[in-house]
């Protein structure tokens, strides 16, 4: 998706005249409140990129601050699998490892 116009453009923008034509003085008037349109919108996309970035990097830090060492996780599930393997004993006896 490509912007087509900038407040420029719209600002440099001349029409031929007609005898029939528009009030010159309305669509000016017009293309003034599109010109101000325009700047606002950019404005308002330039600030949403921005908080966007700025959210990715918390995002990231936050990500950062969270993550298990490996050496924990692996004593961890080694736990469980201990755990584990001593509630199979308990609960089916030795019929399990005959």
């Amino acid at each position: 998706m490509k912007i087509k116009l900038n407040s420029k453009m719209i600002l440099e923008k001349e029409f031929k005249r007609q005898m029939k034509g528009y009030n010159v003085d309305e669509v000016d008037q017009f293309l003034d409140i599109i010109m101000e349109d325009y700047d606002n919108f950019n404005k308002m996309i330039e600030e949403l990129q921005a908080e966007n970035e700025r959210l990715k990097k918390e995002l990231e830090n936050a990500t950062k601050k969270q993550q298990i060492p490996q050496q924990t996780l692996g004593n961890t599930n080694f736990d469980i699998l201990k755990r584990l393997s001593n509630l199979e004993k308990h609960v089916f006896g030795s019929k399990l490892y005959d």
